[in-house]
């Protein structure tokens, strides 16, 4: 969860989370749909459907514990080479050292490297750095002391040097020049995008599919939607979409709403139109939620947000 996620927001989620799957046997046997569910508005929604499959296969080829060994550990899904070390040497003692964002800013202005974590140079170096440092007694007390190290006294801005206990070693901090280590990351321009986006209502229920556009938001149930390189684009292509998901369904021309949302580089710009499907038809693409219990099943932050708009 804290991937790509700052502790405070992960928190209410994390426990729960817990409270509904306290055990990895619990998650293993849980629908896809009840994990999702319980996932829905953290975001980045291929870590809770790679967790869900790890979790399957720990049950199926691990007994139920987590491998042991780093090559092992890496054969599931969604565990890479910074989980596998986190996870062995906090659980196992297996001196590997884990280098994340915290930890990498530490190290960069201990022996002022130049870069920043996206460039596998610098990753390399750092983790060249930890690996003689790192102790074989006590391994995952070390790592986590190293996070806990940047995430509150080593900050990006500002950080409390008089209060470091590794201060007096610090390169950066000798030179003046704490805040100019590590490099920042250089920013991907935002991308304005149009987004239509269908609003078919019945009795207090409303149509959802699963998945956005453009293979966004694949694991939640979303309102019918289409991108394009303007709103008339974008409602021409809905309209085709419309069609395809169910016969005799259509859209309505006038809009009945707009809003934006962003999803990581994307500024979207969001036109809302009423939808409509003939009597009797059905789709097993269209999926019926009743409108007052939206926020409690497994949709996008976008469909809570257009729920919100013409609720």
């Amino acid at each position: 969860m804290l991937q790509q996620t700052q502790v405070r927001t992960v928190i209410p989620f994390y426990l729960r989370f817990l409270r509904a799957l306290p055990t990895l046997e619990h998650l293993a046997q849980a629908p896809y749909e009840h994990v999702v569910r319980l996932w829905s508005g953290l975001g980045y929604y291929r870590r809770a459907r790679m967790l869900h499959a790890a979790a399957k296969q720990v049950e199926e080829k691990f007994a139920g514990r987590f491998p042991e060994t780093y090559d092992e550990a890496r054969t599931l899904p969604g565990v890479g080479h910074y989980t596998a070390c986190a996870v062995l040497s906090m659980a196992y003692g297996k001196p590997l050292p884990v280098v994340d964002g915290n930890v990498a800013r530490v190290m960069a202005r201990l022996d002022t490297l130049p870069g920043n974590l996206h460039q596998r140079n610098f990753r390399q170096t750092v983790e060249r750095s930890l690996a003689a440092l790192i102790p074989k007694r006590h391994p995952g007390l070390f790592n986590q002391a190293m996070m806990e190290l940047g995430q509150t006294l080593c900050a990006p801005q500002n950080p409390q040097c008089s209060a470091c206990p590794v201060g007096r070693w610090c390169k950066a901090r000798q030179q003046g020049k704490q805040e100019e280590y590590p490099s920042p990351k250089p920013r991907r321009a935002s991308e304005p995008r149009h987004l239509a986006a269908a609003v078919i209502q019945k009795k207090g229920r409303v149509a959802l599919v699963r998945g956005l556009d453009e293979n966004l938001l694949g694991d939640l149930w979303n309102f019918p939607a289409a991108f394009g390189d303007s709103e008339n684009h974008a409602a021409q292509r809905l309209r085709a979409k419309l069609t395809s998901l169910a016969k005799g369904s259509v859209l309505h021309g006038n809009k009945i709403g707009s809003l934006r949302h962003g999803i990581t580089f994307r500024s979207i710009h969001v036109a809302l139109y009423a939808g409509a499907i003939k009597v009797g038809t059905r789709s097993p693409h269209l999926k019926w939620f009743a409108l007052q219990k939206l926020p409690m099943e497994a949709v996008s932050q976008l469909a809570r947000k257009i729920a919100a708009e013409v609720g």
